[in-house]
């Protein structure tokens, strides 16, 4: 199972972690100690965000440092590639 973590920022607190430095530094230490499989940014919402495809084992210590170093809102997605939808496909016909 994959799963997906689309995450928003507000704009005041991305604002103010733009100027001070931080929000790279804490986005760079997100991404080293995770090495999601995939990660995009890109406005959602009218805010800053993004989505990153971390294992499910890391759930916990990939959405804490949103919450706690950027005031994020946080969805996880469970999703499939390509390979899972014809697997689970395959499953439905062969009933």
């Amino acid at each position: 199972m994959r799963m997906m973590l689309k995450f928003t920022l507000p704009v005041e607190t991305s604002n103010a972690a733009i100027n001070d430095g931080s929000l790279g530094r804490t986005m760079e230490s997100i991404l080293s100690k995770l090495k999601p499989e995939a990660a995009y940014f890109t406005p959602l919402e009218g805010k800053r965000g993004g989505m990153i495809w971390p294992t499910p084992s890391q759930i916990v210590e990939t959405v804490e440092p949103f919450f706690l170093g950027l005031n994020a809102t946080t969805e996880l997605v469970p999703v499939m590639n390509a390979d899972d939808l014809r697997k689970g496909l395959a499953k439905v016909a062969g009933k």
